[in-house]
């Protein structure tokens, strides 16, 4: 519910503040007093596309305050949650301000907002509706969703059916194009997997040959001064002279007083270490024999590994791990018909169970029409239109989330004549009792929504003003309707009752709005009936109109 409306230089107005009830809001004055400039400043607030020259003449900025009351459930809470603003009161305050240079700054309990915040909290606080309105019954893009929710019908199923067809189509689209790059480059991958498998790497085969490399380079170099170290110490004789002088030395050492005791234990031990040695060049000789065609194929197999690995950008050690990766990518190639045609298959199920759900969508659809075309006809006899004909067209749209179904209302305003959509063939007071019938079946159960009809009820008067007002009435109970009129028998049916006046002072005119009393409320609904000239029969028709 609007609580209350604070506006500060704009339009005509100075200052104004005004406190809004529940049930039905009348807003009544002279012409050009300034009725719509409330509905300007409102919409201001709300962030709805707005006139550039709002700030009133002489003032440096104009300023709109609305506070709006804000229970737990309000659907308004899901915007400010979505915008980050988190809060716990009751009541939720906009505030906007515009300034001579048509800078615009908004605030929502005095956090700082942006203007799309504010329309989108517009959505969910504010319904307008009038002879001119494009954001509510007279705009085709939502008569869809308006039919959904009068039908309460649940679309739940068409959307999880057009998400699982969404998905089966990208599923298959991925595929066929993985396919068709996979085989653009599938004798690239043949030859390389058949390189790769004719190599057969290792991994840690690289390091491993390296090292037998660099130790065979070795040998190679140190192998002729082994033998030429080995042929020295055999070719001499050195051991057999050394045996030789042993053997002459004990024959005369027991002559020699032991002075040769020493010299023949030193030969001995000579003997020994030149046999160690010489058994230790063998050995070395032994190991350092290798085939000269084995270094050959060892650098051919390095060379080939190494060569290999820089053709494909990886590591020698990698290269296993690729061959294993190119396979499953001609394995792909391989099954890829056979995957596509699965995915095919599931696209054509998700297809048809996207179909079945949408044409029982649109049977359900045009069940529900049938019903809001005979509901809103039994509203139109007592707003004297009873010769007019409302229809729903349901026509076949391209696919989407929310089916197959492009929804119309459309109107024809006497039998046989051509009918067409609301607001191109319905007349100015005709559009507005399509409007409020159209409303009244619309709107049932729903009392989120602060509804505003801004001269919904021109060009009617009498009986058919009375049911106008009736209706209003009765769509304000429970919740809350705002509206600006000319009719006297919709202005006595409401709850508050405000006026606008104009006056002028010291040539400036300004425009102001009061709540009235039971006795200016009679006045106020004498003058609408007779003029400026009040008469006493005027008076008693506006307090017989009150009384109800």
């Amino acid at each position: 519910m609007l609580r209350s409306l604070d506006i500060r230089n704009m339009l005509l107005i100075d200052r104004l503040e005004l406190g809004f009830g529940p049930g039905l809001n009348v807003l009544t004055g002279e012409t050009g007093a300034g009725k719509s400039i409330l509905l300007d400043c409102l919409g201001f607030v709300l962030g709805w596309r707005s006139r550039a020259d709002l700030v009133r003449q002489g003032a440096t900025q104009g300023e709109v305050l609305a506070v709006f009351d804000l229970p737990a459930d309000h659907p308004a809470r899901a915007v400010l949650t979505e915008a980050g603003i988190t809060t716990e009161e009751d009541e939720l305050i906009l505030r906007r301000v515009n300034t001579l240079d048509g800078r615009k700054t908004g605030w929502v309990n005095d956090r700082r907002v942006s203007g799309e915040v504010l329309r989108k909290l517009s959505e969910t606080l504010v319904e307008l509706h009038g002879q001119h309105d494009d954001r509510g019954l007279l705009n085709p893009r939502g008569h869809r969703s308006l039919l959904d929710a009068f039908g309460v019908i649940d679309t739940k199923p068409v959307r999880q059916a057009w998400v699982k067809r969404r998905e089966a189509a990208q599923a298959l689209a991925q595929a066929e194009a993985a396919l068709e790059a996979a085989r653009q480059e599938e004798e690239f991958l043949r030859h390389a997997v058949a390189e790769i498998e004719k190599l057969a790497p290792a991994p840690g085969e690289e390091q491993q040959l390296d090292v037998s490399r660099r130790q065979m380079q070795g040998a190679e170099r140190i192998r002729d001064d082994v033998i030429r170290a080995l042929q020295m110490l055999g070719g001499t004789g050195a051991e057999q002279a050394m045996v030789d002088a042993g053997r002459w030395l004990e024959g005369v050492s027991d002559h020699a007083e032991g002075r040769l005791d020493e010299p023949l234990a030193a030969l001995s031990r000579a003997l020994i270490e030149l046999g160690d040695a010489t058994r230790g060049i063998e050995d070395t000789l032994t190991a350092l024999d290798f085939d000269p065609s084995a270094l050959e194929a060892t650098e051919e197999r390095l060379f080939a590994l190494r060569a290999l690995a820089r053709k494909h950008g990886v590591l020698a050690d990698d290269l296993a791990d690729l061959g294993k990766e190119l396979g499953i990518r001609l394995n792909h190639i391989d099954a890829g018909e056979a995957q596509i045609g699965t995915l095919r298959a599931d696209a054509r199920a998700a297809d048809q169970a996207f179909d079945e759900a949408a044409a029982q969508l649109t049977a359900t659809r045009v069940k529900a029409a049938k019903q809001l075309d005979k509901a809103v006809t039994s509203e139109l006899v007592p707003l004297k239109m009873d010769r007019a004909v409302f229809e729903t067209r349901i026509t076949e749209a391209d696919a989407g989330p929310d089916g197959r179904d492009m929804v119309a209302f459309t109107v024809a305003t006497n039998p046989g004549a051509p009918s067409g959509p609301l607001d191109k063939i319905a007349s100015g007071g005709e559009l507005s009792r399509f409007l409020l019938a159209l409303k009244v079946c619309l709107a049932r159960g729903n009392d989120a929504l602060v509804m505003i009809f801004d001269e919904i009820d021109r060009g009617v008067g009498g009986a058919t003003a009375d049911a106008v007002g009736r209706r209003l009435q009765a769509l304000a109970a429970g919740s809350q309707v705002l509206v600006i009129t000319h009719s006297p028998q919709v202005a006595a049916l409401g709850a508050v009752h405000f006026r606008v006046a104009k006056s002028v002072t010291k040539g400036m005119t300004t425009s102001n709005v009061v709540a009235l009393s039971m006795d200016e409320r009679t006045a106020e609904i004498a003058r609408m009936l007779s003029g400026d000239r009040v008469t006493d029969a005027a008076t008693d028709a506006a307090r017989a109109l009150l009384a109800g």
